[in-house]
């Protein structure tokens, strides 16, 4: 595909965006693949709790790529100044181009991995990839914002998954490893320089793996203290030009929180507090995180008329946000007194979650779904996803094969029981 030109490469990021969450990467390369010829690319990006780091392309380099090696260049990465140069990637030293998004608050880091051979790309070129990269990102983020529970359900379902998974491997690598320490450790052994040299290798070992644990968890999950500063920028601007007071009390506390909380805890919030400026006599609006070993409770207290009700916020879909995350809504209104709205998220992740029919389906399919539950017909779900109404007929009779149901009713009933 030629990028020459602004309506060639809208057109571009249009056809990456479009794609379902898996097949992005592979389709950004392949747009890119001409512009910037490389063997493989990789990725880091924050906002993805489940699945923050992916490859695509040459297998002899992917299978060698891991985030120990995209960590530092999203460390030290500029945002908006693209990077070439040598690397030591897959155990050769190896031309790369190294871009961070501008368009994400944690950042996300994309990698080119080209052949030895490669010259460098033009500042054109690196300039093209990073706005693309930037489209990418600031769709991902805005995905992770505003995740359809559908979405969410499959990031909890993952991130239990991988959460198990990481705790065996370390359990079985820590056994083992220990294992060979204390063999090695033995006065048995009259080798000295060949115990000493296989203790340090082991050690390091152990090192590495506590180290690796360590880099997922700071992809995967964010401080309490920032999660709530995203939170107040973002809700600064709702009461900018108001005559409501906005308090703010920070979470006190050093724990981290996944990514899918935080972000859940961000839009139900904020959804809240647009509630609760829809009372006339509201002058003052507190909002709060309080966070403890087992659950992480949001709440926001307002000195209105004290007449909200759960039906008042069911239209913000906070409710259903929350059921995806086995969280509650607590409603407290008192006449002439207040509202005080809490929304309580577990911190815990279910280590066998219970299965859910619509991790099925793809992005595209989850879109499509979300529409027919809301009663809009093949038309206005054409118009409203920018694609043709044949399409929109395709995506829907996958979804009822995928979810195993006859007809749209069903769909959209099973839908409206699992989201």
């Amino acid at each position: 595909m030629q990028l020459t030109g602004s309506v060639p490469a809208l057109t571009a990021a249009y056809e990456v965006i479009r794609q379902p969450l898996g097949e992005i990467l592979p389709r950004l390369s392949a747009v890119l693949a001409e512009l910037v010829p490389h063997r493989a690319v990789a990725e880091l990006s924050t906002h993805c709790a489940h699945s923050p780091f992916k490859t695509y392309g040459a297998a002899e380099i992917t299978g060698r790529l891991s985030t120990a090696d995209l960590t530092p260049l999203l460390a030290s990465g500029i945002p908006g100044r693209p990077w070439q140069g040598t690397l030591t990637l897959a155990g050769a030293e190896r031309p790369a181009l190294v871009v961070t998004s501008r368009a994400t608050p944690r950042g996300a880091v994309l990698l080119l991995v080209r052949d030895a051979d490669a010259t460098p790309a033009d500042e054109p070129a690196a300039a093209l990839v990073q706005a693309l990269w930037d489209v990418v990102t600031s769709h991902f983020d805005r995905m992770a914002a505003e995740a359809l529970p559908g979405a969410l359900a499959r990031s909890r379902t993952a991130a239990g998954t991988r959460a198990r998974v990481i705790a065996e491997l370390g359990e079985a690598y820590s056994a083992a490893l220990t294992g060979v320490l204390g063999v090695l450790r033995s006065r048995s052994l009259d080798d000295a320089a060949a115990r000493a040299t296989a203790t340090d290798l082991a050690v390091s070992a152990l090192v590495d793996l506590r180290a690796e644990a360590e880099r997922d968890q700071q992809i995967a999950e964010e401080p309490a203290g920032q999660a709530f500063a995203r939170l107040a920028d973002s809700l600064r601007p709702l009461v900018r030009h108001s005559p409501v007071r906005l308090e703010l009390g920070a979470p006190d506390s050093p724990r981290t929180v996944a990514a899918d909380v935080a972000h859940t805890a961000r839009v139900i919030v904020r959804a809240l507090l647009l509630k609760a400026l829809e009372q006339e006599t509201v002058t003052r609006v507190h909002v709060a995180w309080q966070i403890t070993d087992d659950e992480l409770r949001a709440t926001v207290r307002d000195d209105g008329p004290g007449t909200l009700t759960h039906g008042a916020l069911a239209p913000g879909g906070v409710a259903e946000r929350l059921a995806v995350l086995d969280g509650r809504l607590d409603v407290d209104a008192v006449p002439g007194w207040g509202t005080t709205v809490s929304a309580t998220i577990p911190l815990r992740v279910s280590q066998d979650p219970a299965p859910d029919p619509l991790t099925a389906l793809g992005e595209r399919e989850l879109q499509v779904l979300a529409r027919l539950a809301l009663g809009h017909r093949n038309r206005a779900i054409a118009q409203e996803l920018h694609i043709s109404e044949s399409t929109v007929k395709f995506h829907v009779a996958k979804i009822l094969t995928k979810l195993g149901v006859e007809s749209r009713g069903a769909a959209a009933a099973l839908f409206h029981a699992v989201a």
